[in-house]
């Protein structure tokens, strides 16, 4: 037998032998705090530039142990703290929105909206998508949650109207005052509209292999980056519909798959409160994602 293979082994048995339940648990919180902070950066820009960074640590760590640059080394000894400090000052928006992300895992706040609501609104949503797909009407209409969006209501024109198909085909008609920026529902009331939406940072959209999604497509997403509420978007190009949630988008819906998935977002899914229940949609929301075409 090769000896390294020997050496590898008894390593390996040494390290097991001095191993108990503490040490096992030790591992495990180390683990669960690395891959929650990866679920959370997933496809986001902070993916990249961590992936960036660690790949310049490492290179830097590896020319520094060579003896024969030692003014290299130097240089680098120096200079690693000001980028250690700097890494919260490139990574802030990402911090940010990972906090955000954490404190509305925690939230206890209960649902405001009753089961027929919640019917309701899903009903005129999919009927006004459908009409509005059919007719190759762009819109994007937002489903509040359990963030508050009083701010991004305040860019746009309050009508405190009850939801209906109609009310959201005459607020999307072309060319009509309040049919370019968003609308804002908030249980079965559409709070306002003409509201301006932040742009998405993300590179999801550049990422897709079709890159002609405009600024509808573009604002879903930031929306979702900075709260849990839930976009829909119908594409004035081509009619098609997508649902938005947590950065991630599902396009190319037909009527009864959006109708199932708002349907789940604003009943199943607010019956699990906590973490729990915030990693449970984590889960549901990545599994739809990577089904599909972005």
């Amino acid at each position: 037998m090769p000896e390294w293979i020997v050496n590898l082994s008894n390593s390996l048995n040494f390290v097991f032998e001095r191993l108990d339940w503490l040490d096992l648990v030790d591992l495990a919180l180390v683990t669960l705090i690395f891959f929650v902070i990866l679920l959370l950066l997933r496809d986001t820009q902070a993916a990249v530039l961590l992936r960036g960074a660690f790949l310049l640590i490492v290179l830097i760590s590896l020319l520094t142990t060579l003896e024969v640059l030692p003014a290299f080394s130097w240089l680098v000894s120096n200079t690693l703290p000001a980028l250690l400090l700097a890494i919260p000052v490139i990574f802030a928006p990402e911090i940010r929105r990972t906090l955000e992300r954490l404190g509305r895992a925690g939230s206890l706040v209960p649902a405001d909206r009753t089961a027929a609501e919640t019917l309701d609104v899903v009903t005129s949503v999919v009927s006004a998508a459908a009409r509005l797909s059919d007719r190759n009407h762009g819109a994007l209409i937002i489903l509040q949650r359990q963030d508050s969006l009083d701010e991004y209501v305040k860019t746009g024109v309050r009508l405190n109207a009850r939801v209906s198909a109609e009310l959201l085909l005459q607020i999307f008609y072309p060319n009509t005052p309040l049919h370019d920026g968003a609308v804002i529902i908030s249980a079965d009331q559409l709070v306002a509209a003409s509201c301006v939406m932040p742009l998405s940072s993300s590179g999801v959209l550049t990422s897709s292999p079709e890159r002609q999604m405009g600024l509808r497509h573009r604002a879903a997403l930031g929306i979702s980056e900075v709260t849990d509420a839930v976009a829909v978007v119908v594409s004035e190009e081509t009619g098609s519909i997508s649902v938005v949630h947590g950065g991630r988008m599902i396009r190319r819906l037909d009527i009864e798959r959006l109708e199932n998935i708002l349907r789940t977002f604003f009943r199943a899914g607010e019956r699990r409160k906590g973490l729990v229940g915030w990693l449970e949609r984590q889960f549901t929301t990545r599994n739809k994602s990577t089904r599909e075409d972005l």
